[in-house]
């Protein structure tokens, strides 16, 4: 972790994605929120054509958690799939300062060394100019998650994950951290987060 010319804090992460099951937990909440809501909705459909009875309920909840089952393995599968082809590593750039955070995927191929010698060229050719630092990197990122601090509702530290949830009203930012400075970015957030329950 660096504090750069333009005051902002900036290192890279390599989540070890078949170690670190973090985001595969994100798949699974996804898809059970959106589980959870089909069969909601068909529970009231059903509850108001047929009426509901207890059997009728659970004959429907039975292959609905079978299916569930389908797709968690689907899933499995999937996330195994997209792992593969990042290399088992997820390569995520983070900035932060006192107004936010950002969460910068970096491509598959570019590696954590890579990543850190391009933003030193970039500190160098930006002397004098730390707006334009990093634009390269952020030109070659291919997704962007920016939490604004004064607007985040709740921090989450899970270290044995090397992860702070950062989350806003719709948006949930994932900040991975490693181990010499988590509490630092910890504190960091908890300090500019004035409405984050913590």
């Amino acid at each position: 972790m660096t504090l750069y010319p333009d005051g902002k804090y900036r290192w890279v992460y390599e989540v070890p994605m078949l170690k670190n099951p973090s985001i595969l937990f994100d798949v699974y909440w996804v898809l059970g929120i959106s589980f959870g809501l089909v069969w909601l909705f068909n529970v009231l459909l059903i509850g108001c054509e047929d009426g509901l009875s207890l059997e009728s309920l659970w004959g429907f909840t039975s292959g609905f958690l079978i299916l569930m089952l389908v797709f968690a393995v689907i899933g499995y599968v999937a996330y195994a799939i997209v792992a593969w082809t990042y290399g088992w590593k997820y390569v995520v750039l983070f900035t932060l300062d006192e107004k936010e955070v950002v969460h910068q995927q970096m491509p598959h191929q570019m590696k954590k060394a890579k990543v850190l010698g391009a933003l030193t060229a970039l500190a160098g050719a930006a002397a004098g100019k730390p707006g334009v630092m990093g634009s390269g990197i952020l030109a070659a990122s291919r997704s962007t998650s920016t939490s604004v601090l004064a607007n985040v509702k709740s921090i989450k530290a899970r270290r044995r994950l090397n992860l702070i949830k950062v989350n806003q009203l719709l948006n949930k930012n994932r900040v991975f951290v490693p181990d010499e400075d988590f509490d630092f970015v910890y504190d960091f957030l908890c300090q500019h987060c004035p409405n984050a329950k913590k």
